[in-house]
């Protein structure tokens, strides 16, 4: 295909009216339109084109090699081509081509526009496909993490679930840590841009749950170390922070999170020589995994006080790593006093009285230690798991609208919603508090 042709088959395809081309008039005669005509002379095309790459080798996992040159010309004369549904057959053969070379022969424009068109969803590619243009291209993967991390945060948090189900990341992720780094780093720049913000944690937990889950039903017999894809975290807290509570029945839950937390407890606190990446990778690292921080929360609420001590640590650095160890000591006096307030009235029917009080009590704790998110955490805990939860909801949902907490609220709630329907954790009730908090959160 030379230039010629090329320019031919861009001016032909981009036109929609084809009576100003003069075509109409040429194809007349045929029982066919001048749409169809034009659309089977480019399927035609396509298909010897890919004919020629795959050579006639028998489909296989085997990447195909052909010469740099020739892909290189191949993929610049795609560039314009690449959002007509008939051309994605070559590109996807372009894409998994493996060039004899070792520098990367596809040109620059069209692996740009290639990414763009998959992100604009004008085209559908395999995610074979799309990983290969990912480790081909650094720039189309920081493109497309970004796309995606606007998508997250710009989206109700209920609705983030679905956006990570329509993106081929979590995939590319588990099947090659490269991916997953480059992803990874972005994730960390992004908490540390907002300090922490909940949605962007909220975001990247949710991303963390898909990309475990996939990376868990990889079942080859050489997958790779789950190490790997945390170079800077130690190995034993990798492996039981990674563990999914799925994978645990629910009365080990307690003594699970006392571990967690008694281990980055010695890292950071001790200096202990296991904290490869000192404090901040720890604390990065345990921000994946929230959906243990809220277990925890709950847990805190009907555990024996040896077990709550250690759990209220753990709730306490996942929301402010850098508190220094006498600070830390005070937070955990005032905390303590929260919990024995709400472990009170779980024992009893809380009336909206008591809920108001308890909030009331709160806010001087709030103010001076700026615990807000652990206070918060450990109320929606309290609401959900309560006999009276869903009839106290309103006043509750009142009461954070007023200060300005709904979003971390909603977060939370996104995040009960998927632990508390793991097996052997069915739990009508404290479901239909959760439905409740969720329309009145979700309404605002």
């Amino acid at each position: 295909a030379n230039g010629w042709i090329r320019g031919l088959l861009c001016h032909l395809i981009s036109l929609s009216d084809m009576e100003d081309i003069g075509v109409h008039p040429s194809v007349s005669t045929l029982t066919t339109t001048p749409v169809d005509y034009l659309s089977s002379l480019v399927t035609n095309m396509v298909s010897s084109l890919v004919g020629e790459l795959q050579g006639g080798v028998h489909e296989s996992n085997m990447p195909l090699r052909v010469s740099s040159e020739h892909l290189n010309r191949l993929s610049v004369f795609c560039v314009p081509l690449v959002s007509i549904p008939e051309v994605v057959p070559l590109i996807e053969v372009i894409l998994n081509c493996h060039e004899s070379g070792y520098e990367e022969c596809l040109h620059v424009a069209f692996l740009e526009s290639v990414n763009n068109a998959v992100l604009q969803r004008r085209i559908s590619l395999s995610e074979k496909a799309v990983t290969s243009l990912w480790l081909r291209h650094l720039p189309s993967l920081e493109k497309a993490t970004l796309h995606l991390i606007e998508k997250l945060l710009t989206c109700e948090t209920m609705q983030m679930k679905e956006v990570m189900k329509n993106s081929f990341l979590p995939q590319a992720s588990a099947h090659h840590p490269a991916i997953f780094l480059v992803i990874d780093n972005i994730f960390r720049k992004m908490l540390l841009d907002t300090d922490g913000n909940v949605k962007a944690l909220t975001a990247v937990q949710v991303f963390t749950r898909h990309f475990i889950q996939i990376y868990q039903q990889n079942t080859q017999q050489h997958q790779i170390p789950l190490k790997t894809y945390f170079p800077h975290v130690h190995q034993s807290l990798v492996m039981v922070l990674a563990k999914q509570p799925s994978d645990i029945p629910p009365k080990a839950w307690p003594h699970h999170l006392k571990y967690i937390a008694d281990m980055l407890k010695t890292m950071t606190e001790e200096g202990n020589v296991w904290s490869n990446g000192g404090l901040l990778e720890n604390w990065f690292f345990l921000a994946h995994f929230g959906d243990w921080l809220d277990i925890a929360a709950y847990q805190l609420l009907t555990s024996e006080n040896k077990i709550s001590d250690a759990l209220l640590w753990l709730l306490a650095f996942y929301h402010h790593p850098n508190t220094g160890f006498q600070h830390r000591m005070q937070e955990m006096a005032e905390l303590r006093c929260v919990v024995g307030h709400l472990k009170e009235l779980l024992s009893q029917t809380p009336s909206k009285a008591d809920l108001q009080a308890a909030l009331d009590s709160s806010k001087a704790i709030i103010q001076h230690f700026c615990l807000k998110n652990v206070i918060n955490q450990l109320f929606v805990s309290f609401l959900i798991f309560s006999s009276r939860g869903h009839t106290l909801a309103h006043q509750f949902f009142a009461c954070m609208d007023l200060t300005g907490d709904a979003k971390h609220i909603s977060a939370l709630l996104t995040n009960a919603e998927y632990w508390m329907n793991l097996p052997g954790f069915q739990n009508q009730e404290a479901q239909k508090t959760v439905e409740v908090l969720q329309e009145l959160f979700q309404g605002r």
